[in-house]
């Protein structure tokens, strides 16, 4: 008797198929580079770089990473190497290793966005572009400017005139309704939508009574703020006619089905990489392993089945 066919976990997120469901999360795995002797890159579903901006970024002071309960805070400020360094310098080995790459991009304004995704768009080896107007560690912009539906949306209508790769909106939790954004995002030409970034929290040391965070707040990832990310995934997979990309506090295989369950066409870790670097490649097995237990054939299945 011949043993049962592997489950198929290959998942589309519009015109972007992956083999498996689960991508790196950005501004926690690097350039995906530093981890190629530990993993083999071109078994994670896909790397979402560290966030790209034209010029490179030295980013916040120090201490600007400490944990939490159930978490981390993370102040890092978008540092970064720059566009043209990363093109040069980083993408052609993650070419090599067979790695699907999503470019997560910044700007400090409109029109830096747009000359940053231009400059990124057809770059042999990318498989999309990810839009990040939603770090809490840019005090630069005056605010979280994925909380402005307007604002995310004349960003994302720029980016969308100049690239023709798929264009990721990441979306911030910080916010009351994050459908509002998510609909502005998707009017102005939005391929997909990556939920959540993280948390704007804060941390007291109380024998100084500072903060322990040099820059005050910070950004909160982890599984503390898994029971949020599910909600505002499935809350959006209802409200837009796009895929959505379920990201915060996935730790384990059957935390990524959770947010496929939800409405996710796929997911990212993020913070599990800290105390496990095999993090993306493990979950991805544990998916199959489930699936294989449950008699499921197809990952795709599961998503958006959530009963009411």
């Amino acid at each position: 008797m011949s043993p049962a066919a592997p489950p198929d976990t290959s998942v589309a997120i519009g015109a972007v198929r992956l083999p498996n469901p689960v991508i790196a999360a950005s501004g926690t795995f690097g350039y995906g580079t530093e981890f190629a002797g530990l993993v083999d890159l071109s078994a994670i579903g896909a790397i979402s770089v560290k966030g790209l901006s034209l010029a490179p970024a030295r980013g916040k002071p120090a201490p600007r990473l400490i944990e939490s309960p159930a978490g981390m805070l993370n102040a890092i400020g978008l540092q970064n190497i720059g566009v043209e360094a990363f093109l040069r310098e980083r993408l052609p080995a993650l070419a090599a290793a067979g790695a699907r790459v999503i470019a997560n991009f910044w700007g400090d304004s409109v029109e830096e966005f747009a000359l940053c995704a231009a400059r990124l768009d057809g770059s042999p080896g990318l498989v999309a572009l990810e839009l990040n107007a939603s770090s809490p560690n840019r005090p630069e912009w005056g605010g979280i400017l994925a909380t402005d539906p307007q604002a995310l949306g004349t960003i994302v209508r720029a980016v969308r005139a100049r690239v023709r790769l798929p264009l990721w909106v990441k979306l911030s939790p910080n916010v009351g309704d994050i459908t509002a954004v998510g609909k502005a995002a998707a009017a102005e030409g939005a391929d997909a939508l990556t939920a959540i970034n993280t948390l704007r929290g804060m941390a007291i040391d109380l024998e100084t009574r500072r903060p322990r965070l040099a820059s005050g707040t910070g950004g909160l990832s982890g599984p503390a703020i898994k029971p949020v990310a599910l909600r505002m995934v499935h809350e959006l997979a209802h409200a837009v006619r796009l895929p959505v990309i379920g990201v915060g506090g996935i730790r384990t295989g059957e935390d990524a089905l959770e947010f496929l369950c939800c409405g996710a066409s796929a997911i990212q870790v993020g913070t599990a990489t800290f105390y496990d670097p095999t993090a993306p490649v493990r979950i991805a097995n544990e998916i199959t392993t489930w699936c294989r237990r449950h008699n499921i054939q197809r990952v795709a299945d599961i998503i958006g089945t959530l009963r009411s």
